[in-house]
């Protein structure tokens, strides 16, 4: 990150997932991602992710991509909201993911200084459900030029916002720090949950047992369900293309879940069939 006067700090690149459900929802969900991270609450109605980070910090992907990708893979096999925190030596951001629509996103350069359009702010505040008049003057100010700003101080503000849609972060949970930093933070808050591949069996269990038990049970049979499969498997299958294609594990990612929920959509309405 740079300071005000422009001058790099050299900070390293790292992120925070935020999604708004409880952890025993979201554990099966991230599972999929094939990533290693630690899961925690995040207030009444949210859960954050702590990715280890191998993609940025051993590859040559970005971190903005590749939260995009891990964002809208989870986002799209969720009836819950993603926001994907990110930030590097040059610039942060956010990137909000929520079912098929296409996702949102805002970011600073390191000094600060604001990289996006207006109408962002107003669709990230809509779909979040904020307030409309004193939530976003509030993110309105983020998105309008301030000397006295880095990019840290811009998250830390966005971050004021979301604590009046119910995020509350662990102490010593914030945007800026260094991954090891976070992942001690987080592993040491009760219940935190290690996310690990487990299997494409153990993992396809989980999720189901957690769909079947909620409020979307009902609807994984009949006519909207298959009609929902059919159409993540002709999203997915290109997007796992176009990913190859640009050597981006994020994408390759969103497409790869997508394809994994229409196949099993379509399988799951099958095998019920004949019970």
């Amino acid at each position: 990150m740079s300071t005000t006067s422009g001058e790099p700090s050299g900070q390293a690149p790292g992120a925070l997932l935020l999604c708004r459900a409880e952890p025993s929802s979201v554990g099966p969900a991230a599972q999929l991602l094939r990533e290693r991270m630690l899961l925690t609450g995040a207030g009444d109605e949210w859960s954050v992710l702590v990715p280890e980070g191998r993609p940025w910090l051993h590859g040559a992907e970005p971190v903005d991509r590749v939260l995009t990708g891990w964002a809208t893979a989870l986002g799209v096999g969720a009836p819950w909201p993603v926001l994907a925190l990110w930030w590097d030596a040059d610039h942060s951001g956010y990137t909000l993911a929520s079912g098929f629509r296409r996702t949102v996103g805002y970011e600073w350069l390191a000094n600060g200084t604001p990289v996006g359009e207006d109408e962002a702010m107003r669709t990230f505040a809509a779909r979040l459900g904020l307030d409309p008049v004193l939530d976003m003057q509030s993110l309105e100010q983020l998105a309008k030029p301030d000397a006295a700003a880095d990019a840290r101080a811009r998250m830390r503000g966005l971050l004021a916002v979301l604590t009046r849609a119910g995020v509350v972060l662990p102490a010593g949970l914030t945007p800026g720090e260094p991954v090891g930093r976070l992942r001690e933070v987080a592993r040491l808050q009760p219940g935190a949950e290690q996310i690990e591949w487990t299997g494409w069996r153990a993992a396809v269990r989980a999720e189901l047992d957690v769909v079947e038990g909620g409020s979307l049970g009902p609807w994984l049979r009949g006519p909207k369900a298959r009609a929902l499969a059919v159409a993540q498997l002709a999203a997915g299958v290109p997007l796992a293309a176009w990913g190859v294609r640009r050597r981006s594990g994020g994408w390759i990612a969103a497409g790869a879940l997508l394809v994994i929920h229409g196949a099993l959509g379509l399988a799951y309405d099958r095998l019920r069939a004949f019970d």
